[in-house]
């Protein structure tokens, strides 16, 4: 694929903008002080490895998509009993065998009468194995002939019995703290004798939408907008493992900062999110209500196109005695922006925060050439073939266009990739799977 027009515009517009606020490296006083994309990220992650975990006890239908807080062990053996791998017959001794009359052994029921030497008798899946039993012949390789049974192959002792213990001993490891609640571990745990296991619980956002110029419903009219971020964003954060609290949308006025600041001092959330006011406009709350609350900047913007104006920022005990740490993501309020500052700082947090490892790192080749830009990583949404990532259109900061039709972001590195150029891919949740809800 071929650069289109809009995307050399874009490069060049953002390679004007990049000599007007000069080239990080340079040192110079006043220069970029974004943090690098990579750092960022970095950033985020160990601010939430260094919280201390809550815990809780659930039953285990609610534990699915959290982390286990304590180890699973076994708290009998698996299988607790010698079972019949297959419907069939138990048998004991060389045959053929006397066929044992009455009915069969059925899972669930009593213990079987003990096996004499040359009999048979019909099993179930599951059932409990008759004591002196020396292998299950499945029905499909066996023949009846009056009241003997025939094997029409060899038969060797113990096949088709599982034996007591042959998955784990009671007191063994399953799995270690730290482990995902997937619907294969609730399954685990069931079989283990598990009806509620401690977890870490789900990070709780609370999401705050700035800005007078969004509607909440009908087409944009009269420079007003319609509010792209609130239908888009607790979606995303339940996808990421996040349990979203609240979502609210403040004004830019003086009433709107007063309302930030009792949010952000107040809020029982893990994680604030704001969406816009993150820059230095006139009507720009985020950076001076952080200021007042006493907030802690760990990232005062990155060097990633589009989004460079998110933040990240530990903040205090505030007025109303919440937990002595929490956490601010501040979204640029452009929605790809905004996006892009979900991929950048607000997942690897709440993966931390929930105790969950982050996402494996792989590469993609990229198909056709990439513009990029001069100093900053670019986040361009992609759609993965089965052998490249393939860039799409409509990847201006204010366009979900292209992130609607995506796979993932690929990330592009300063002066763009050539075509063939392997390049890292952020998933996006409902592609990959994302958290178990």
């Amino acid at each position: 694929m071929t650069p289109t027009d809009a995307d050399h515009a874009l490069q060049a517009l953002d390679e004007a903008l990049a000599l007007v606020s000069r080239d990080p490296r340079s040192g110079a006083a006043g220069a970029h002080r974004a943090a690098g994309w990579p750092q960022a990220r970095e950033a985020a992650v160990h601010a939430g490895s260094g919280i201390r975990p809550r815990t809780h006890r659930v039953p285990l239908a609610d534990a699915l998509g959290e982390v286990l807080a304590q180890s699973l062990d076994a708290l009998t053996d698996l299988p607790s009993f010698d079972t019949s791998a297959m419907d069939g017959w138990a048998v004991a001794g060389p045959g053929p065998w006397t066929v044992r009359p009455g009915g069969g052994v059925l899972a669930g029921s009593d213990r079987p009468e003990p096996l004499a030497d040359g009999e048979a008798v019909r099993i179930a899946t599951g059932a409990r194995i008759p004591a002196d039993t020396t292998a299950v012949i499945r029905s499909e390789h066996s023949r009846e002939s009056g009241t003997q049974l025939h094997a029409d192959r060899a038969v060797l002792t113990g096949q088709d019995i599982r034996p007591r213990g042959q998955e784990c001993r009671s007191g063994d490891l399953l799995l270690p703290a730290g482990s995902l609640v997937t619907p294969a571990v609730l399954g685990l745990a069931a079989a283990a004798g598990y009806d509620e296991l401690t977890t870490r619980p789900r990070p709780r956002v609370e999401i705050l939408v700035l800005g007078d110029e969004l509607l909440t419903e009908g087409r944009p009219h009269d420079g007003l907008i319609r509010d792209a971020l609130s239908p888009m964003l607790g979606p995303w954060l339940t996808r990421l493992g996040a349990e979203v609290i609240a979502t609210r949308q403040l004004g830019d006025d003086p009433a709107g900062a007063k309302a930030l600041l009792e949010a952000i001092t107040c809020s029982e959330a893990d994680l604030v999110l704001t969406t816009g006011g993150t820059a230095s406009g006139p009507v720009d709350h985020v950076h001076p209500v952080l200021h007042e609350a006493g907030a802690e900047l760990l990232v005062d913007g990155v060097a990633v196109r589009p989004g460079h104006p998110m933040l990240l920022a530990r903040l205090g005990d505030g007025a109303c005695g919440q937990d002595p740490v929490r956490h601010l993501v501040g979204l640029p309020g452009n929605p790809l922006a905004a996006v892009s500052g979900l991929l950048t700082l607000a997942e690897p947090l709440l993966r931390a925060l929930a105790g969950r490892r982050q996402r494996p790192r792989y590469t993609v080749p990229v198909q056709g050439d990439v513009p990029g830009h001069p100093y900053d990583t670019r986040l361009v949404p992609v759609l993965l073939t089965d052998e490249h990532a393939v860039p799409l259109r409509y990847n201006g900061p204010a366009m979900l266009r292209g992130v609607a039709a995506a796979d993932g972001l690929a990330v592009v590195p300063p002066h763009g990739a050539r075509d063939g150029q392997d390049l890292e891919i952020l998933d996006l949740p409902w592609v990959s799977g994302g958290c178990f809800t």
